[in-house]
This record gives structure tokens, C-alpha cells and sequence, in this order.
């Protein structure tokens, strides 16, 4: 993979790291640097650049099968005339670490069937679909039938691929479909358009599509640090800022951020309270 773009920045460690060695270099340009401070930003630079790479180290590997998933994801030319409306890009991926945990919460909640909303090339579905024993099942609702082939030709190559079904049209009327037809999910990952991220909450607790002990898990859910830094919000910034509000205000969840790439937030619903 030498010779492909470098994914750019887009996690709030990712982007931290990008800046402290930005202002490193405007320091070595300065005549004079106190030696306590280059010290101090030599550190920094260290500490926030070092902690991706390390998760990465550490955490289990990702299979031949996802790893090839991923070079064909970062070799493929987003921007070219028919792979959708030009908001793609290969930093949609969910990559090695973020895989890695979606499998152990399938191993943990012992999931049969799971549902994924925003799949773009499939690493995660394949992810998931990996930890699934030989009966379950992943559905994965994509928008965008040109990137839904392009996954389907990954899962091809792969023996768990075949636990993958892909529902191609928006996820609203997929949901919708879903639970008409009586589908029940053990375990649920969202990453889809950040706008539409409360109708999909919304849906998946009023209705039933939902297990009992069901997990939630959302993606994106820091949005590269804007919710809590910007004062001038992307429309997907401010999109994720009105959504962790809503869920910390909503009774039928419990809820909580885990510092995971661009954040992931496990959500379960709970029991109503009594009343007295």
C-alpha cells in the first residue's frame, strides 16, 4: 500500500497529532525556542501521534479478508464518475481497531442477528459477519447501490461473506421493511448519513426490531472534536452534536462514549421505571 494516499486526519487524536506537529515545525523555524517548551511540544507531539499506531499494534490483527477489503477501499479513486454523489472517501472506512471491537461485541452479546445502517465497502459488516457463527446473519442497509457492488465483490472472496445480506435504498423505508416482515436484531451498528441519525434512533426504539438485551452501537459520535470545539459546526458537527443531546435526554436509553476513532456510542434500552 506504499504508493496510495495516506488517509488524512479525521479523529479527534488524529487531528490533535496533525496540529502539534504543525506547531513543532513552526518552532523549529523560530530563531529562539525555549528549551522547556520544545521539550514540552517534542512530548506532546509524542504522546497524541503515538496512541493510533499503538491500538493498532496491540489490538488482534485484521483477517486477509478485511485487510483486502481495506487496500481495495484505499486504492479506489472516490472521486471518479460513478461511485456516488462525491461525498465518499476512504476515511469512511472503519479500519482495523474499530473491527476489531464490533467482533468482540458480537462475541460478548452473543448476537445472531445484527444490523448494520450505513455499510459503504463492507469492512465492518465483513467484521461482524466474521465473529457470527455459521447461522447468523447481518443486514446491511446502503444508500448507494454502486458502493453496495463494490462490497459484495469483497464478500465474495470471503468465507463469511455469504453471511451478509445488503439491502440497497435508504434506511428509513429498509427499517421500516424490516420490522413489516418481523425481523428481530441482537445487535445494532450505525453509521450512516449524521442527519438522519435521530429518525434511525427513534425507529429502532419504538418499534420492534429490537431483542430484548439489544446493543445500539453508533459511529462518529465525537465528529472530528466539533461538537465540543467548534464554534462555526459542519452541518454533520452540529447533525452529532443535536443527537448526543437528544440521547442523554432520552429515558428509554442509557448510554456511553467510548474514545474510539471519531467516538462510538453503546446505547441499550431500558426498562421503563415503575411508576409509584
Amino acid at each position: 500500500m506504499s504508493g496510495l494516499r495516506q488517509p488524512r486526519p479525521v479523529t479527534p487524536a488524529g487531528i490533535l497529532a496533525h496540529q502539534l506537529q504543525a506547531l513543532a515545525r513552526q518552532a523549529d523555524s523560530l530563531p529562539e525556542v525555549d528549551p522547556a517548551l520544545r521539550r514540552g511540544l517534542d512530548e506532546a507531539c509524542r504522546l497524541a501521534a503515538g496512541l493510533d499506531p499503538y491500538l493498532n499494534r496491540w489490538s488482534s490483527p485484521a483477517s486477509p479478508a478485511l485487510r483486502s477489503l481495506e487496500e481495495r477501499t484505499r486504492a479506489h479513486d472516490w472521486s471518479a464518475p460513478g461511485t456516488g454523489d462525491g461525498g465518499l472517501e476512504q476515511e469512511m472506512l472503519s479500519g482495523q481497531v474499530e473491527g476489531q471491537l464490533l467482533k468482540l461485541l458480537v462475541h460478548a452479546t452473543r448476537a445472531r442477528h445484527v444490523l448494520e445502517i450505513g455499510m459503504f465497502t463492507g469492512y465492518s459488516a465483513l467484521a461482524m459477519a466474521e465473529a457470527l457463527p455459521p447461522a447468523g446473519r447481518v443486514v446491511a442497509c446502503e444508500l448507494n447501490a454502486a458502493v453496495a457492488a463494490f462490497a459484495a465483490e469483497s464478500f465474495a472472496r470471503s468465507d463469511d461473506g455469504s453471511k451478509i445480506e445488503v439491502r440497497v435504498g435508504p434506511a428509513e423505508q429498509t427499517l421500516r421493511d424490516l420490522e413489516r416482515t418481523g425481523e428481530v436484531f441482537d445487535l445494532v451498528f450505525l453509521d450512516a448519513d449524521k442527519a438522519g441519525y435521530r429518525s434511525y434512533l427513534d425507529l429502532l426504539l419504538a418499534g420492534n426490531l429490537l431483542a430484548p438485551h439489544a446493543l445500539i452501537c453508533v459511529d462518529n459520535t465525537l465528529m472530528q472534536g466539533e461538537p465540543w470545539t467548534g464554534t462555526d459546526l459542519s452541518a454533520n458537527g452540529a447533525a452529532i452534536a443535536g443527537f448526543n443531546r437528544a440521547v442523554a435526554d432520552d429515558d428509554r436509553v442509557e448510554q456511553v462514549i467510548l474514545p474510539l476513532r471519531d467516538g462510538l456510542t453503546l446505547i441499550r434500552r431500558v426498562d421503563p421505571t415503575p411508576s409509584s
